[in-house]
């Protein structure tokens, strides 16, 4: 049997869906690299709302995902980029998914952290722009989670040079009770975020930001790099203190990176490890065994998925996240808050089931063809 798939060139191609999916099977914590991923929201499908409200969000479906991530032995990242973070949730919402999400990661024993910003301020001051930040910082501790202390769009705005995230970020380390991760985020995620670090020059950016780390290494427990630039980050891991740990979130390079060399490796907080999340799993228990050919085996096929879901405008990469994780039986449908199903089109939502599809990601592939099928004949195509 196949299905028809649209294409770039506005024809329709026949795609022959695979019968068995990938055979993963749940597991304990690894042992060689800690591992996150950074996890979306299920929208409320029956919510009364526009892409203005406030999110209405199925709790139960978005707890019952991170649950099945930790039951493969991932971390989640929550209220990052992926669930949607100033794009469709704001900073109440994002409060509710940090509490419930962390009562939920004590009672299953997953591990979790979880995203400090200043999504409360349009804009503001520094003072203001470091009180939203002590804001969200107490409800995270407060909740018994890990902070990650993302970028402001705000800090941006408001900052002058190198020496206002130095007061900021200095004034928030001391402040912090456990290590921390530091989260650099770069312009092609969100485009409010150039000249971060205070320059738009990136070495002269990276040496604020190791001065921000030097100046506190035990606030630090590590930083995730999302510059989609694999040499970049290998040289900037290569001078972090000792004890500091990077963690990719580079979607482009990934297996690489987290693979290593013989100066070090990264860890890992990933947005592609939401949809990949067993597969990723399987990946890293190998590398854990030394097995680094077997690792780089299973996980180097799925960069092409991953660079389609990333592509530009790549911050509407959540719109692939959300599909695939409705093609595969973790949602009832493919709605997200903020209407942003709406982000990608219909062509590069086909490729995305076709390449996800080949990977065997699918626990039943047959489901997710009939949910592709629904999705293409909303669209037309009924052949």
């Amino acid at each position: 049997m196949t299905i028809q798939l649209p294409d770039s060139r506005g024809g329709l191609r026949a795609y022959e869906p695979r019968t068995e999916p990938l055979a993963v099977t749940p597991g304990a914590a690894f042992t060689s690299r800690t591992v996150f991923s950074a996890a979306h929201v299920v929208a409320d499908p029956y919510a009364d709302v526009t892409p203005d409200s406030p999110a209405a969000v199925d709790w139960d479906a978005t707890l019952a995902f991170r649950r099945h991530l930790w039951s493969h032995g991932l971390g989640v990242a929550e209220a990052m980029d992926t669930a949607q973070r100033g794009m469709g949730l704001d900073w109440a919402g994002a409060a509710e998914l940090i509490r419930r999400s962390a009562a939920e990661a004590k009672s299953a024993g997953g591990l979790i952290a979880c995203g400090v910003g200043t999504d409360q301020l349009a804009s503001g001051t520094l003072a203001e722009v470091r009180a939203a930040y002590e804001e969200q910082l107490a409800v995270v501790e407060e909740a018994g989670a890990q902070a990650i202390l993302m970028a402001s769009r705000a800090l941006a705005a408001a900052a002058q040079g190198p020496e206002d995230y130095l007061e900021v970020y200095g004034h928030l380390l001391r402040q912090a009770t456990e290590p921390v991760i530091l989260h650099w985020l770069g312009p092609m995620f969100d485009p409010a975020l150039e000249g971060y670090w205070g320059s738009s020059d990136l070495d002269a950016a990276t040496d604020t930001f190791l001065d921000v780390i030097a100046a506190h290494p035990d606030k630090v427990d590590g930083i995730k790099v999302s510059l989609l630039d694999a040499q970049r980050e290998i040289d900037l891991r290569r001078r972090l203190p000792r004890g500091v740990r990077c963690y990719t979130g580079d979607d482009f390079n990934y297996p690489e990176l987290i693979a290593g060399d013989d100066q070090g490796f990264s860890h890992a907080l990933l947005g592609i490890f939401d949809p990949l999340g067993p597969l990723a799993a399987e990946a890293v228990r190998l590398l854990d065994t030394g097995d680094v050919p077997g690792f780089r085996a299973l996980l180097d096929p799925t960069v092409e998925l991953s660079r389609h879901l990333f592509q530009a405008p790549t911050r509407f990469y959540k719109t692939g996240v959300v599909l695939l994780a409705w093609l595969a039986g973790h949602q009832s449908h493919f709605t997200m808050v903020g209407g942003l199903q709406s982000a990608r089109s219909l062509p590069h939502l086909a490729r995305a089931y076709e390449l996800a599809d080949g990977l065997g990601l699918f626990p039943d592939p047959k489901l997710a063809e009939e949910r592709m099928k629904t999705l293409l004949a909303m669209y037309g195509v009924t052949r």
